[in-house]
């Protein structure tokens, strides 16, 4: 499939072939929710979310990999590297490193702006110095170049049926709230890495600190104001969920399925989180294996007949059911399983 979608996508070069393969294989093995996404859009735009995600894997590597022994110091230097090859690959054609290589091609094709590009590097530097937020209006600002500018990147490969500026508001949304859902169910393991990313006002508002969820994490007790405070930032992830929603519709027909199947497996997360009891403190949730398969399966009927439509020339119909209410859930027990 590799070869297919490389013809497809009018890349012929060797190099920059294997550049693209190289990015694939990080997605496959890393983004299993967002490969599986991807495989729902038409095969000549897949190599550029790939390169577009091994970029981020990268980036975000350099920072969290809990198995490196790398000082603060030591990821920085590596962080501006990156920067270099990025600035090389950008400006002058001249990267050399597979990811860059992908990357900067896949700018230049679609012409993403670069500073959806440093503006995520920004982000990940303040990750080797800020271990938490006071308030979500300061965790905001981190999450522009964390996640909001990864929606605005994947915007030009998508396509919109209207002016890409108002879809833009949309897809930072859904940037944001796939990062909240991601901040939820790791929050034990960025314990581990010195981070919270829960503002503290709203540990505040349920009466609890920063010391009282390292007790829970360190000792795997409870605390019902624990609960609380996960529970409460469900909902606001939710909101944020119900705020990138209208752009789906927004987007190129044949891409919808793709993002409508993001959509659903990723807030599915945070039913997970809530069917385990809010325990993300001590293990980690999942949507169970056959959820996922509903869910894939209906977005690949959704995209064969969206690009059967699109083969014709016509217009494809926004109807159909809502991201806000998916097919009814099958009534079975999380199973324990690699995360999505």
């Amino acid at each position: 499939m590799t070869v297919r979608e490389l013809d497809a996508a009018g890349i012929h070069d060797p190099a920059l072939r294997a550049a693209y393969t190289h990015c694939r294989g990080l997605n496959a093995r890393h983004g299993k929710t967002y490969f599986l996404a991807t495989r729902l859009l038409p095969v000549d735009r897949r190599p550029a979310v790939h390169a577009l995600y091994g970029f981020a894997r990268w980036a975000d590597d350099i920072v969290d990999d809990l198995d490196s022994t790398a000082t603060p110091g030591e990821r920085g230097r590596a962080l501006l590297a990156l920067e270099a090859q990025l600035e090389a690959g950008l400006r002058r054609d001249r990267a050399t490193e597979p990811v860059i290589r992908a990357l900067a091609d896949t700018a230049r094709r679609y012409d993403i702006d670069r500073r959806h590009f440093t503006d995520f590097l920004a982000s990940m530097r303040s990750d080797l110095t800020v271990g938490g937020y006071a308030s979500y209006e300061e965790l905001g600002r981190y999450m522009h170049g964390s996640a909001a500018v990864i929606g605005l990147q994947m915007l030009p490969v998508l396509g919109t049926v209207g002016p890409r500026e108002e879809a833009a508001p949309h897809a930072a949304a859904l940037g944001v709230a796939f990062q909240l859902t991601n901040f939820l169910r790791d929050v034990g393991e960025d314990l581990d890495r010195g981070r919270l990313y829960l503002p503290a006002e709203l540990l505040a508002a349920h009466g609890v600190d920063r010391e009282r969820f390292e007790w829970s994490r360190r000792t795997g007790a409870r605390d019902a104001r624990i609960t609380d405070v996960l529970r409460a930032a469900a909902a606001h992830n939710r909101a944020v969920y119900r705020d990138a929603l209208p752009g789906i519709a927004m987007l190129a027909p044949v891409s919808r399925p793709c993002i409508r199947t993001a959509f659903v497996l990723y807030s599915g997360i945070l039913d997970a989180i809530e069917a385990d009891g809010y325990a993300v403190l001590h293990r980690r949730s999942v949507v169970p294996r056959r959820r996922r398969a509903v869910v894939a399966l209906d977005g690949l009927v959704r995209a064969v007949a969206a690009r059967a439509v699109s083969s014709r020339g016509e217009e494809a119909p926004v109807a159909g059911p809502s991201c806000a209410s998916p097919p009814s859930r099958p009534r079975v027990a999380p199973v324990r399983e690699e995360a999505v």
